[in-house]
């Protein structure tokens, strides 16, 4: 009889464990995906306002030295990521087999110009700062248009601010109620330890004493589940940096040393401070409150 019991316990003290990593490391988990989306933030709102091109169109008179002038001048321009040149009869190849047939057949010339194709760093691309650009390069004498879609311009940088506030909100709830959620499941576990915990406290065992075991348990728990969330993570990350390369998550050696980094201690430290506060509690209750 009596070992059954004790396998029973053992069983239940192994479901208990369970279910305590299981929680860690699924709220963990879901804490990593918001910090993995708030450190990327920046990155996608970049690559996607570096797709923005502003196309700089040139007289037919314009000189190749001048054209070679002001593509050697806009790729050492701080703002400019790439400026390549378009001859018009690239332009008409390209543009005829988006179309599916030859404009020029019907036509009977090729009324588009040269061009340079320019795509800015990122942290240029402001309606204000685009326009200053356009204002610029449209003052050479042998510059024809500038041309680049001003709505998408305020549209992205519009949505990137509003993105980055909605991102940053929703952090600060998932970080409470990941610790609301990870106090809740050792709080549970150590509820169902309080009459072992206040009868060693009631034969003389500081309180100290009675609290590292707790603290020690809880906190191999807290490290085993962050080490499954890390692991979750960084298959998420695969599939992620396998769906879309340009991201390059696996190349941002830091940002992944500092997402790891902060699963790890904030399951660590969740657990730590839970423990510490759900056995304080027991032991500071007096023993007919136990029962409630």
């Amino acid at each position: 009889m009596s070992e059954y019991i004790e396998r029973y316990q053992r069983r239940r003290l192994v479901s208990s464990y369970f279910s305590v990593v299981l929680s860690i490391a699924l709220v963990l988990f879901l804490l990593g995906v918001l910090g993995l989306l708030v450190l990327n933030t920046k990155k996608m709102a970049d690559h996607f306002k570096e797709q923005i091109t502003i196309s700089v169109f040139l007289k037919d008179n314009a000189k190749t030295v001048e054209i070679d002038q002001l593509q050697k001048s806009l790729a050492m321009a701080e703002y400019t990521k790439s400026a390549i040149y378009v001859s018009k009869e690239d332009a008409a190849e390209q543009y005829s087999e988006d179309i599916g047939e030859n404009f020029q057949d019907f036509l009977g010339y090729n009324p588009l110009k040269n061009s340079v194709d320019v795509n800015l760093n990122a942290a240029f691309v402001t309606p204000e700062q685009v326009a200053q650009i356009a204002t610029e390069l449209e003052e050479r004498s042998y510059v024809d248009e500038v041309s680049y879609d001003k709505p998408l311009v305020t549209l992205l940088t519009d949505n990137v601010k509003r993105l980055s506030l909605w991102i940053l909100i929703a952090s600060a709830i998932f970080t409470v109620i990941a610790v609301l959620l990870i106090n809740s499941s050792i709080r549970l576990s150590i509820y169902s330890k309080r009459f072992i915990i206040k009868t060693m406290q009631m034969v003389g065992a500081t309180k100290k004493f009675i609290r590292q075991p707790f603290i020690l348990t809880n906190l191999k728990l807290g490290f085993i589940g962050a080490l499954i969330a890390i692991v979750a993570l960084a298959i998420s990350l695969f599939y992620v940096d396998k769906n879309f390369p340009e991201l390059n998550l696996f190349n941002d050696v830091p940002m992944l040393a500092i997402l790891f980094s902060s699963v790890l201690l904030m399951g660590l430290l969740i657990s730590f401070l839970s423990t510490y506060f759900a056995t304080q509690r027991f032991l500071n209750l007096r023993t007919d409150d136990l029962y409630y």
